[in-house]
């Protein structure tokens, strides 16, 4: 689904990812940890098409993408959500999650004047679309209730919402978890799970090794730009090299 080669992106004279290069299987839920400043975020953004990576290459089915606009790779598939959301406060959650569908008739100006009928259809399909996901991850009592009274956690469900309107092939998650309240999280934590059961592919960064741990068959580990190691849960969780990474150093 995803191969990633020799990716170098550097600030300056930092290299903030250095060389880093790993596969993600079709249907594989992928961790990819690591202490703050490892470079995970700006890996991400050079998957997405935030940044432009100094070099190396990223193919999504087999098909070379880095380098394309961000509006470029989601069209081909690539989807992500973002540590902080910011859905558009004073619009419902429904209109939210609906601008999410892609190739929409009445993104054009002139086909909401001479195609009336088309762009009136696709929109009844994009809201009832929207209204499943809406209803997966358990918003549908706040569906017509401006985004701007969700709490955090209900943030993370709505974009978890929204990105899977767009029908992806496979979605980056960054920290889900993060500043989520623990009922919440568990319900994002199922979510996640089942859609993972029915073939979505993820690759998600968290601080929440639990998280990780429950959820993720395979473990990237970044220190310092580069990767560190990689495999199952429990190996990386037994590397010394990630204690160390993590906490500076291996405890007696």
């Amino acid at each position: 689904m995803l191969t990633v080669r020799d990716i170098v992106k550097a600030f300056g004279g930092v290299r903030a990812v250095d060389g880093v290069g790993f596969v993600v299987a079709p249907g594989a839920l992928v961790g990819l940890i690591g202490p703050n400043g490892a470079g995970k975020t700006t890996l991400f953004n050079c998957l997405s098409g935030a940044l432009r990576p100094d070099s190396g290459t990223i193919e999504l089915d087999g098909v070379p993408v880095q380098g394309l606009a961000p509006h470029r790779i989601f069209a081909r598939g690539l989807a992500r959500t973002f540590q902080i959301p910011r859905p558009f406060p004073e619009m419902s959650v429904l209109e939210n999650v609906m601008l999410a569908a892609k190739d929409q008739a009445g993104e054009s100006f002139w086909r909401n004047w001479i195609s009336v009928g088309r762009v009136a259809a696709e929109e009844r399909r994009n809201r009832a679309r929207a209204m499943h996901w809406i209803d997966f991850v358990g918003l549908s009592d706040l569906a017509e209730r401006p985004a701007r009274v969700l709490s955090g956690g209900q943030r993370k469900l709505l974009e978890l919402a929204r990105v899977m309107t767009a029908e992806p092939k496979l979605v980056l998650l960054d920290e889900p978890a993060a500043g989520v309240a623990p009922r919440l999280l568990e319900q994002i934590i199922e979510r996640i799970a089942e859609l993972n059961r029915r073939g979505v592919t993820f690759l998600l960064i968290e601080h929440n090794l639990d998280m990780v741990m429950r959820l993720c068959g395979h473990v990237l580990v970044m220190a310092q730009g580069r990767l560190l190691t990689e495999g199952t849960p429990e190996a990386v969780r037994a590397d010394p090299r990630v204690v160390e990474a993590y906490l500076g150093g291996v405890p007696a």
